[in-house]
């Protein structure tokens, strides 16, 4: 064999230095591996999130049960099963029933015209000129399928055909829910080896920048998940009370909406004002005005008290980028972008600052706005034992720091 190749040069230099090549192997295994399995992307994507906002949780309760980590995965799976995963599921059934329902009353006046609703007239400043073009817009038989068909371009009959069929696919929900729950039994199980492996591979692929991203993408993990859509739930749960108390029709279907709507700045009070002013106009002040400080008081209560004790203070994620993550993320990955959507901005714009910090020499440090949400890895360096991180020592891990080896 040697008389056909020669004999190898033992001070050859490689042509591609071994680091470089190991990298893009592992990209490119990355890559096909995205190619091949996108189809679970989306659940293994909110298993990760739900890992890691609930990261301190889990590890009470491994705690508690004597650090049998099977058992207190499958009891963490079964709570999130029953507290999360069921009620959202419950929503989405619902909420397809009402949109059919919606639908059908469309395609109904449609046909023979929609009459104005006596509590516009009653609107005050604006209650006249919106009956005016009410009447203009949808009075007549076949004005809403042109309004339709102006704005999307589609006819009202298409878009019912595809509410229905959206209706019905609530096995692709379950399945997806599936898999998100196996997922995240292996990350609770396995999550503190996984966890190790990916530091080190992080420090050797990223050794200056690894140790910051590394506390940076938890904590703003938890931070987003909590102070966003946790609170917006429970803010959908409280105002949604309040509507039924209120005498609001639809009353589950406007909670839903406050719950969404509260993940944008300024979303949750838009909602219960217009919510209060359809009140008023209805005939029912009382209700209205109670209703509106209700949910002043309860906003302000949140934001005072409840967010920073749970947060550790307000994040701050602009207005823009929250909006394109819950859009995005519902455009692109259907409900779960509605938690998916807002954390990869949030990580996108800690990252962002995290670089523009390190360019102006601030400390990198201060990169995360957050950084009171989960506690930093590790101790803080002490005078004469200076600290290190271990491998796996990240601000999602079990893992302690240790002294440095003299």
């Amino acid at each position: 064999m040697q008389r056909w190749i020669g004999q190898a040069a033992v001070g050859r230099a490689p042509l591609i230095p071994s680091v470089t090549a190991a990298r893009w192997l592992l990209l490119g295994v990355a890559i096909a591996a995205v190619y091949f399995f996108h189809g679970f992307l989306v659940p293994v994507l909110a298993a990760l999130i739900i890992a890691f906002a609930s990261q301190p949780v889990f590890r009470d309760l491994n705690r508690r049960l004597g650090n049998r980590r099977t058992l207190s995965a499958t009891i963490a799976i079964l709570l999130i099963l029953l507290f999360l995963i069921l009620p959202i599921i419950f929503a989405v059934i619902y909420m397809s029933r009402e949109l059919e329902a919606w639908i059908a009353w469309a395609a109904e006046a449609n046909r023979i015209g929609a009459p104005v609703p006596d509590w516009i007239f009653n609107l005050p400043v604006v209650g006249a000129w919106i009956a005016t073009k009410w009447q203009e817009y949808l009075g007549k038989p076949g004005d809403i399928g042109q309004l339709i068909q102006a704005v999307s371009g589609e006819n009202i009959g298409s878009i019912y055909r595809t509410a229905l069929f959206v209706g019905g696919r609530v096995f692709g929900l379950l399945l997806s829910a599936l898999f998100m729950l196996i997922a995240l039994f292996f990350l609770y199980k396995d999550g503190d080896k996984f966890a190790r492996q990916l530091d080190m591979i992080g420090e050797r692929l990223f050794p200056d920048r690894w140790y910051r991203i590394s506390r940076v993408v938890p904590a703003t993990i938890s931070s987003t998940v909590t102070g966003m859509t946790l609170i917006a739930m429970g803010e959908g749960i409280v105002l949604g009370t309040a509507y039924y108390f209120a005498g609001v029709p639809n009353f589950v279907s406007f909670g839903l909406l406050t719950a969404v709507m509260a993940m944008v700045p300024g979303g949750a009070p838009l909602t219960f004002t217009l919510i209060s002013a359809y009140l008023v106009a209805r005939g029912t002040p009382v209700h209205g005005i109670a209703l509106f400080a209700w949910g002043t008081i309860e906003l302000f209560i949140v934001d005072k008290t409840l967010r920073p004790r749970l947060v550790g203070g307000p994040i701050k994620l602009p207005f823009l980028p929250t909006f394109f993550g819950l859009v995005g993320g519902v455009k692109t990955m259907g409900l779960i972008g509605l938690f998916v959507g807002p954390v990869l901005m949030a990580l996108i714009v800690a990252i962002w600052r995290e670089w523009v910090l390190e360019a102006s020499g601030t400390a990198p440090e201060a990169a995360n706005p957050n950084a009171d949400a989960v506690p930093p890895a590790g101790d803080p360096p002490v005078d004469g034992d200076e600290r290190v991180p271990r491998p796996g020592a990240y601000a999602g891990s079990a893992e302690t720091t240790a002294p440095r080896g003299g």
